[in-house]
């Protein structure tokens, strides 16, 4: 039978992605890096309603990666990593992908029968189960960037009162949605009906239709596209149809149509656990209330980086749309990093110069409204999240485990999957070669 691709993905070492016994959406692996290369094959793409060629092509290539197939042994790192610690990732994936179809369901069947405590033995069902895949982004770059993130705790209370200030907002009930694989190319004003909260623009209508009841106009040049769910979000001002609020909108009018699940005492600390995308809000009490990410406001991240000593950014990033690419930068040193800046998913962000009170609905705010001083038009809200001791559900929708689970974008890498790194240990450079399973 065909075999789904397994992944593999390195800094400055190589990236590959692993599959199973039948074919899989297209494949995936993370980040790519240089490794024993194979002779060169044309890259082929899936045919069109057939889905992926995982497991059966040497070589084919999606919207935004290239995969090339390699052999187990061509893995760097694949013989000597310590299985055992992946498997309760893997397994955890098994729940999601179970539902997914009868090839998931006895790929995972068979992986409740392996010795998850013998390496040999979990290494020997990756191997017979999967094909593995070196991927390449759509620049085929030999190199790629790997960071980490983590779950933040920050100091916080049930109630809006000084220091407590700043509140972290759950999702709001006015945002709408559309589908920007649906919206007419171009920038023209087109006329959109609202059903629930999804927007649906009406073809054969124009804005002279507009008085008709429950048309609203939508003007395209405004929207957002590229989008990692392909979402605009948007909300509703008399007849419009408007991108919804910026950070700085939001900080400055309120959020009246969201639930404050907590106020914290730092804007920078909220705005770092709104770029991690989950945290812990400790109360006065030593109640901890475990918040992941529910939605975000659409607008494009924009993070202000800190400037080294020759003017430029510290971790210089590629934007696209709402996504950003790091860049490699070897000299940045993170000895450099003083109090001014924030180190956080492999940015060295600016630290506000000034921070003020932000506008909090039904609430007489505690000194004039100025804002964070962040001016990153993004915005995340978050949903309380169960406790427990395990780490944070990611967008997979199974617990993270730390060291073991990783985050991709979901367009070049599926979710769940194996997807094993190659990557260098920060500070000193020591090799660090494992495992992962793709579940944020």
């Amino acid at each position: 039978m065909p075999r789904r691709a397994l992944g593999a993905i390195a800094v400055a070492g190589a990236a590959w992605v692993a599959g199973c016994t039948t074919p899989p959406p297209p494949s995936a692996a993370v980040l790519p890096a240089p490794m024993t290369q194979a002779d060169p094959v044309p890259a082929t793409r899936p045919p069109a309603g057939t889905g992926s060629v995982a497991g059966q092509a040497r070589t084919f290539s999606t919207q935004l990666a290239t995969y090339t197939s390699v052999s187990f042994g061509a893995v760097p790192g694949w013989g000597r990593d310590d299985f055992a610690e992946s498997w309760p990732a893997f397994l955890g994936s098994c729940k999601v992908l179970t539902a997914r179809g009868a090839e998931w369901k006895s790929v995972c069947a068979r992986a409740g029968t392996v010795d998850g405590k013998s390496n040999p033995a979990i290494r020997g069902f990756f191997e017979s189960e999967f094909s593995a895949y070196q991927i390449r982004d759509d620049d085929r770059r030999p190199d790629g960037v790997v960071t980490g993130y983590f779950e933040p705790e920050i100091a916080g209370n049930r109630s809006y009162a000084a220091p407590y200030i700043y509140p972290v907002y759950g999702q709001p009930e006015d945002m709408l949605f559309a589908d920007a694989r649906k919206l007419p190319a171009g920038n023209s004003t087109v006329a959109a009906r609202v059903e629930g909260r999804n927007v649906v623009v009406q073809s054969g209508l124009s804005t002279r239709d507009m008085g008709a009841p429950g048309l609203y106009a939508l003007d395209l040049s405004a929207v957002t596209r590229d989008t990692l769910d392909r979402k605009v979000r948007l909300r509703i001002e008399g007849r419009q149809l408007l991108p919804y609020y910026t950070r700085e909108e939001i900080e400055t009018k309120g959020a009246p149509n969201a639930k404050v699940l907590a106020f914290v005492s730092s804007a920078t600390a909220l705005y770092e656990m709104q770029i991690q995308g989950s945290g812990r809000i400790r109360l006065p009490n030593g109640e901890v209330i475990r918040v992941a990410y529910a939605e975000q406001n659409g607008q494009p991240f924009r993070p202000t980086l800190a400037q080294n000593a020759a003017g430029k950014a510290r971790s210089p990033v590629k934007v696209r749309g709402s996504s950003i690419e790091l860049e490699l930068d070897d000299g940045d040193d993170e000895g450099d990093v003083g109090t001014d800046a924030i180190r956080t998913r492999g940015f060295t962000l600016a630290r506000p110069t000034t921070s003020g009170a932000v506008m909090v609905p039904g609430r007489r705010t505690a000194g004039a409204v100025a804002g964070s001083g962040i001016k990153d038009p993004s915005y995340i809200f978050f949903k309380e999240a169960p406790g427990g001791a395990g780490g944070p559900v990611g967008a997979f929708g199974v617990p993270l485990q730390a060291g073991r689970s990783i985050a991709v974008d979901p367009r070049s890498t599926p979710l769940g999957y194996p997807v094993f790194v190659s990557t260098r240990t920060p500070g000193s450079g020591a090799p660090m070669q494992r495992l992962t399973i793709a579940q944020d």
